[in-house]
Formats: structure tokens, C-alpha cells, sequence
């Protein structure tokens, strides 16, 4: 039994430590960027990665103070879904929520959800900014739609969705790092 807890953290670690640290570092600067000119961070996925979603984008506006926010009301799903379609809701949440200087994190293990291939358009045709993390093919369509794309070799969802949190995390750690220096 301690093999198996051994080999697959061996395994996430393997996942989470195959990380491009620069596009980590474009990612800060990006949104620092947004920040600065006023905009907000709207971050989206499906299942689990609609949780982790959530969870980043509570950790960035508390601890931070970078305004971001994330569309998990089951109301607002329920009633765009029903008017519009499940693969639209998420375009369809960003035609009322966001603007232009805003930017647009989407989450896709799979990197082929219809919604979020959508939302990627929606943004596009916006003229927003779009970072997307995805994983399993390496030619997943999600993974060619961002200024910044983080994508994890693995069809593995929890190995995915694991990487994409921690990376998530370490780039708010690091926000959270780099405004306490600007205060001092």
C-alpha cells in the first residue's frame, strides 16, 4: 500500500515539476498587468476544474486584492445553459461579465470541452487576454488559443487537475510575495 502513495506522488510531483517557470513568470506579469490597468481576472473550467477555479480566484482577490471572480452560480449555469446550450453558457457569461481589459483563465483537462473552446472564441473576438491550462493530447485545441498556454503531459485527470492547482497557487503565492515587497 505505501507504493502506491509513493508512486503517485512521485507521479504529481513528476506532473507539477514539468513546468515552464517562465511562462509562470509571464503569467504574474500578465496579471499584474491587468491589474494595473483596472481589469479583472475571470477564470472558468467544468467539474473539477470549475472548483479550482473558485478556489484561485478567492485566494487572489482576498489575498491580493486583484479583482477575480468565477461563474460557478448554479443559477447563472442553469439559466444560460437552458437559453443558450451547455456549450454556450460560458460565451454567453462573458458577453454580460467581462470587458476588454480583463482576463480570461480557463481550465480544461482535456482541453476539448465544447463551453470552453467557446469561451475561448468569445474572448478572442473580444479582444481579451486568455491563459489556458490544459492537459492529456498535446494537440488539444484549448492549448493553441492563449498568450500563455500551460498544458500537462498526462490523460490523467487528477494528475492533470492537481498540476493545474498547484500551479495556480504558486503564481497567486507569488503575486501574494511580490505586492508585501511594493508595501514595504
Amino acid at each position: 500500500m505505501a507504493d502506491f502513495f509513493r508512486d503517485y506522488f512521485l507521479k504529481i510531483s513528476s506532473h507539477i515539476n514539468q513546468v515552464d517557470l517562465t511562462l509562470l513568470e509571464e503569467a504574474v506579469a500578465l496579471i499584474k498587468s491587468v491589474h494595473v490597468r483596472g481589469g479583472k481576472l475571470i477564470l472558468a473550467g467544468n467539474g473539477g476544474s470549475a472548483a479550482i477555479a473558485s478556489h484561485v480566484a478567492v485566494d487572489l482577490t482576498k489575498n491580493t486584492g486583484i479583482r477575480a471572480i468565477n461563474f460557478n452560480e448554479s443559477d447563472l449555469i442553469t439559466c444560460f445553459a437552458n437559453d443558450y446550450g451547455y456549450e454556450r453558457w460560458v460565451e454567453m457569461a462573458l458577453k454580460y461579465y467581462a470587458d476588454a481589459e480583463d482576463l480570461l483563465i480557463l481550465i480544461s483537462s482535456s482541453g476539448r470541452s465544447p463551453n470552453i473552446l467557446n469561451a475561448a472564441a468569445k474572448a478572442e473576438e473580444m479582444e481579451m487576454r486568455l491563459v489556458t491550462f490544459s492537459g492529456f493530447l498535446p494537440d488539444n485545441p484549448l492549448r493553441k488559443k492563449g498568450i500563455i498556454n500551460f498544458w500537462v503531459d498526462s490523460s490523467n485527470y487528477n494528475y492533470v487537475e492537481m498540476a493545474h492547482h498547484v500551479w495556480l497557487l504558486a503564481i497567486t503565492d507569488r503575486l501574494v510575495a511580490d505586492l508585501r515587497c511594493e508595501v514595504k
